[in-house]
Parts: structure tokens; C-alpha cells; sequence
């Protein structure tokens, strides 16, 4: 799918999702029943990446840098497994301990880090999350890193309903005075045991979906990161490095490389990236565009941000796409100081 039909395909998500209209079918009925029993086939095969026990990564990252009088950051992880960094058997090999501990060393600066994600969730759980979110008024967190998307994909939740619960929470968020950085859908056509032809119409759902959850986030205040090319070349050029051992949920690498791309959006949001970063840079092929066409750009590409830009003009509201260069984190396995919560 070229990117202009991408483009047309998300808005019309998008707008479904703002007005209340159907999801968009992606295969025809002819097609159901073969999809079904591959469908049911990979199942069996990824086992649902189901893992007895998720780390408890809540607590202080970077204690050494408290100032008496200046209160940490808040970092708050909502989303599925992926936030949670199920698969992982350490709580600082998971995306918010990775996150927490790259903040603290960019903003020289202790980040106090809350989960509300929960392995399995799809966008319609999200509204639960938030308002565990912001359940303390005084306790808003400064930055909420929402990841979520590849359950709706594989239980076939239209796209029109997953983007109206995610583009509802980013908005609560906004409103309440959060930052919200949302990793869209990864492409889910690259898991090992899928095969064709649903290999090829997930990964067609998956960017469908991302590009679409960028309109609804961005018209809401939030940014986004694409994550979808982190399970495709990546994953697939080294599946046995950035797989876990279910085949579904990303390794101790995986996640690391998707909270690499992240971090540089996060430490934006909060004011903390160079100023020379902020402006686009044409050799980088960034600038500004129509949401849905940045957003199906961003689809195609991981580790490309997008966020609103410009008042909306004849083609509907801007948004700057931007492909931030990936900074490592100086901790390579950060641990919390302070007991989790």
C-alpha cells in the first residue's frame, strides 16, 4: 500500500473514530475462513507470549541526582504487555526502567516511575488506566508513555473503536496537564510463526492501525513513535537476539531498542532535547506535512516521531514528522532505589 492510500485509509479510521462510524473490513468474506485457521495455527504456535511472572519496575531511577526542595519527575507506563515489558525477567530490562533511567541521566534529574499497563490489554482498557492515572490530583505525571495497539489487531477490535479509546485517554491526559508520547502499533506481520497470507494482512492491519492512532493522538495533543519497524527488519534479521523465548514478546534487546526510540520524543515532550533537534532537518527528510500523510510516513518507518505543528489549514491539520537520530542509555541495566511500589 502506497503511502498517499495509507494516508486516505487512516484518516478515514480517524474519522470514524471522532464521529462514530464502522470499522474498515480489511479482507473480504471469501477470505474468513482461511484467515480464521491460520490465524488459529499462530496462536498455538506464539502461545499468546503468556508468561507466569511481569517485573515490578515502579520506584526512583537516578536517586543520585535529588536536589532538596526539587521534586522528581513522574513517569507514568500505560498500554499492554509491551509497556509492561512482559518477557523480561528483571525489572530493569523492561521499556519504563529503560525510559526512567534515560530521563533521569538527560535532565540530571531522579524520575519517579508508575505502571498502570497490563499484559493483554487492548485500547478499550485504557480509560481504566487513566483513571488510575490520574487518580491523585497533586500526583499528575509530567510524562505518560502509552504503548498499545498489537491486541487489537489480533482480536479483531475494529480500528475505528481502538482509535476513539486511545484518542479519548491522550485527550484526558492533555487535559489534566500530562505530556503523552503514544508507541503506535508494531507490525505484527514479522512474528516468526505467522504465516501467509495473514503474515501480510497483519502487517497491513498493523500500519493501518499505527497510522491511524497518530491522527487520533496528535489532534489530541500527544505525540507519537512509530514502533513498527522495530518487529520488522530489526526483528527479523535477528529474530533469535530480539525475540523472547515465546517468539511473540520482544527479549532484553527487543526492549531496549524500542525504548531507544522512544526516548528521544520523551525527553522533547519534557523540554529536555537541544534546541537544534527541534527544527527540522531536510537531509533527515523531516518536516511538515498533513497529519495523515505524516502519519502514514511514520507508519512505514520506526523510530519516526510526529506532533502537531501548525493551525489546521485546507487539508486538514499539520503535524512536524521527525527522525530523531537514537541516543544510548548511559545505564545499560538500571535498577529502581527505592523499593518498587
Amino acid at each position: 500500500m502506497t503511502g498517499l492510500s495509507r494516508a486516505r485509509v487512516a484518516r478515514r479510521i480517524a474519522a470514524g473514530a471522532a464521529y462514530g462510524g464502522g470499522g474498515i473490513g480489511l479482507a473480504g468474506a471469501a477470505t474468513v475462513g482461511l484467515l480464521m485457521a491460520e490465524a488459529q495455527l499462530a496462536r498455538r504456535r506464539v502461545g499468546n507470549g503468556t508468561t507466569p511472572h511481569v517485573p515490578n519496575a515502579d520506584g526512583l531511577y537516578g536517586a543520585a541526582y535529588t536536589v532538596p526542595g526539587e521534586p522528581a519527575l513522574r513517569l507514568t507506563m500505560l498500554g499492554d504487555s509491551t509497556a509492561v515489558g512482559q518477557g523480561v525477567h528483571r525489572a530493569g530490562q523492561t521499556p519504563g526502567a529503560l525510559l526512567a533511567s534515560g530521563v533521569a541521566a538527560v535532565a540530571e534529574r531522579p524520575v519517579g516511575l508508575s505502571t498502570v499497563a497490563v499484559p493483554g490489554a487492548c485500547s478499550d482498557d485504557l480509560d481504566r488506566q487513566v483513571t488510575r492515572t490520574l487518580a491523585d490530583p497533586s500526583r499528575v505525571p509530567d510524562i505518560c508513555v502509552i504503548m498499545i495497539g498489537a491486541n487489537d489487531v489480533t482480536h479483531r477490535m475494529p480500528p475505528t473503536q481502538s482509535v476513539r479509546h486511545l484518542s479519548s485517554a491522550v485527550r484526558r491526559l492533555r487535559t489534566a496537564g500530562a505530556e503523552v508520547v503514544v508507541g503506535t502499533c508494531p507490525d505484527l506481520g514479522t512474528l516468526e510463526p505467522v504465516r501467509q497470507p495473514l503474515r501480510w494482512l497483519a502487517r497491513r492491519a498493523s500500519r493501518q492501525l499505527a497510522a491511524a492512532q497518530t491522527i487520533g493522538a496528535v489532534e489530541q495533543g500527544g505525540r507519537t513513535v512509530s514502533l513498527g519497524d522495530l518487529l520488522g527488519p530489526e526483528f527479523a534479521a535477528h529474530p533469535r537476539e530480539l525475540f523472547g523465548p515465546d517468539s511473540y514478546h520482544p527479549s532484553v534487546e527487543g526492549y531496549a531498542t524500542a525504548a531507544m526510540a522512544v526516548l528521544p520524543t520523551v525527553c522533547a515532550a519534557l523540554g529536555l532535547w537541544p534546541a537544534e533537534e527541534e527544527r527540522p532537518d531536510a537531509a533527515r527528510r523531516e518536516g511538515f506535512l498533513p497529519v495523515a500523510r505524516a502519519a502514514a510516513e511514520a507508519a512505514a518507518e520506526a523510530g519516526t516521531e510526529v506532533t502537531a505543528a501548525m493551525p489546521a489549514g485546507p487539508r486538514g491539520p499539520w503535524a512536524l514528522l521527525k527522525r530523531r537520530r537514537r541516543r544510548r542509555v548511559t545505564e545499560t541495566e538500571p535498577e529502581p532505589s527505592a523499593q518498587p511500589s
